[in-house]
């Protein structure tokens, strides 16, 4: 096994596969034929798979023949009825964002794997879309997947920041990340350091503020986020 030291935390960043959580949720596949991209879409601190799963409809118009698979999180959020998270969460520090990152990257690694190999596709096939906690997520794991992925989406969340965090990554896709400018739960400045992080790392990234828009998505920022996909 391989452990991370992080101040006082030691993390356990790869267990035995038979020892993850073993992820399941809503997927969409196309009709007919063998999809030519898989879409995971991590959904937010005490949400489920059935929520994103809902954008499936707007994102088809861009990835007709992608298959769609919106995972529950690997943990019970106490207190939100039917409500997983990836990780627990009390506030917004830094400390508290990357234990749970880093605890919870393994299972959405190995779910990741399970899924590329279902459907015969590769790393550059994978797009990830996630919201609040589950950008978090996306931002972390997508950059260290064994090479690059084809994209990443991030709603409203931030990335965690490991100390000398830049020597881990090894894979570099295009980014956009969207967030609105009146969000209360996750500040957009939080947004804006991610945005400069990806920079410093020479990551293709874009970025979009929802004009008078909280936690939520907006249809600007959707629109957004299908310009960028449709690109891919």
């Amino acid at each position: 096994m391989k452990y991370i030291f992080y101040n006082k935390f030691l993390i356990e960043s790869e267990v035995p596969m038979s020892d993850l959580p073993q992820l399941n949720g809503p997927r969409v596949e196309p009709e007919g034929g063998k999809p030519d991209k898989l879409v995971i879409l991590c959904h937010g601190y005490g949400s489920n798979g059935d929520d994103l799963i809902t954008l499936v409809p707007h994102l088809k118009r861009v990835l007709p023949d992608a298959v769609y698979v919106s995972p529950n999180a690997p943990e019970i959020c106490y207190g939100a009825p039917n409500g997983y998270q990836w990780f627990a969460l009390t506030n917004l520090s830094q400390e508290e964002r990357l234990v749970g990152t880093l605890k919870a990257a393994p299972t959405l690694h190995h779910f990741i794997d399970q899924e590329l190999e279902r459907y015969g596709l590769e790393e550059k096939d994978l797009v990830l879309i996630g919201f609040s906690q589950g950008t978090m997520m996306c931002l972390h794991v997508g950059l260290r997947r064994p090479s690059d992925i084809g994209g990443i989406v991030g709603f409203s969340g931030a990335m965690t920041l490991p100390e000398n965090w830049q020597s881990d990554i090894t894979s570099k896709p295009p980014v956009v990340l969207i967030h609105g400018e009146m969000d209360n739960v996750v500040p957009v400045e939080l947004m804006h350091q991610a945005f400069i992080a990806l920079q410093e790392i020479d990551v293709d990234v874009d970025n979009h503020v929802s004009p008078g828009v909280m936690h939520s998505i907006g249809p600007d920022g959707l629109h957004k986020a299908l310009e960028f996909l449709a690109k891919l």
